[in-house]
């Protein structure tokens, strides 16, 4: 066989193998996507259960945001969720800065640590933050929450930035400090703006874990603040409706939304970065 027929064999052997590939991807993509696309047509069904397709209408959605009860719901969780998120990024950020920047004792040992609150079962962490509450007499209720998922959404923030401060090139920050700069100007004006992509990240990493979450701010949410997940279970639990349907639709959509945002802002801040850094000089 002359070597123009076996690269011709082998060229066809690769395309051949690169649409099964693709088959491949697009229905493990579908397997995934087809309950949530299911469950958003479905928040449209002009039928009170979910057994057959009676007709469209938006009067599930017109009921929610006629709720009172539902819309505080969703606030309690859009607090909590924003309150835990700022508590992250805070801790994280100077958590991930002394793991980087500074030797100690017991770094790795630290460092192993923070993959704990991420592989323990959120049961096992719930019950744990409950015992905790009640220990220190801490009330249950929406501060409690807001301490929990802050526990719960450090370790990510803290795994993120560290990732995005490896990468950095410590040379512009003592460039910065050559030419005058104290730390702290140049902590504002050189290391944040590189660290903004990571911040926005882990801020949008932090805000889903916590708005999604349902075990433990059923443990510890008390008897007068519960989040919109927790409620949503409570209604499962007599049935699927098409207001329940709704309810996870607009948290879908919701997000998106913030996928999409973070998308666009960080392909703006990648563009504008190199830019930016060589204005303070």
């Amino acid at each position: 066989m002359s070597e123009q027929k076996k690269l011709s064999k082998r060229l066809r052997r690769k395309k051949t193998w690169g649409r099964i590939s693709n088959v491949y991807a697009f229905l493990v993509y579908l397997f995934i996507y087809i309950p949530i696309i299911v469950m958003i047509i479905y928040s449209f069904n002009d039928q009170k259960n979910n057994y057959y397709w009676n007709g469209f209408t938006l009067e599930w959605y017109e009921k929610i945001f006629t709720d009172s009860d539902l819309l505080e719901f969703l606030w309690v969780s859009l607090i909590v969720a924003i309150a835990a998120t700022a508590i992250s990024i805070i801790i994280g950020t100077i958590g991930a800065m002394g793991l980087v920047r500074f030797e100690f004792k017991l770094k790795q040992a630290v460092s192993s640590s923070l993959y704990i609150p991420i592989v323990v079962p959120e049961v096992v962490l719930g019950i744990s933050l409950l015992m905790l509450f009640e220990v220190a007499n801490f009330p249950l209720g929406m501060t409690a929450m807001i301490l929990a998922h802050a526990t719960f959404c450090i370790p990510f923030v803290v795994i993120i930035m560290r990732g995005r401060m490896s990468g950095m090139d410590l040379s512009i920050e003592e460039a910065s400090m050559d030419l005058g700069a104290n730390r702290l100007v140049t902590f504002f004006r050189v290391t944040l703006p590189m660290l903004v992509p990571g911040i926005l990240s882990s801020a949008f990493m932090s805000f889903t874990l916590s708005i999604d979450d349902v075990i433990i701010s059923n443990f510890v949410s008390g008897p007068y603040a519960t989040t919109l997940p927790v409620k949503i279970l409570s209604m499962v639990k007599v049935g699927l409706s098409p207001e329940v349907n709704a309810l996870t639709s607009l948290m879908v959509a919701v997000l998106l939304i913030g996928i999409l945002l973070n998308s666009v802002v960080q392909a703006i801040l990648k563009k504008r970065a190199s830019t930016n850094i060589k204005s303070y000089f």
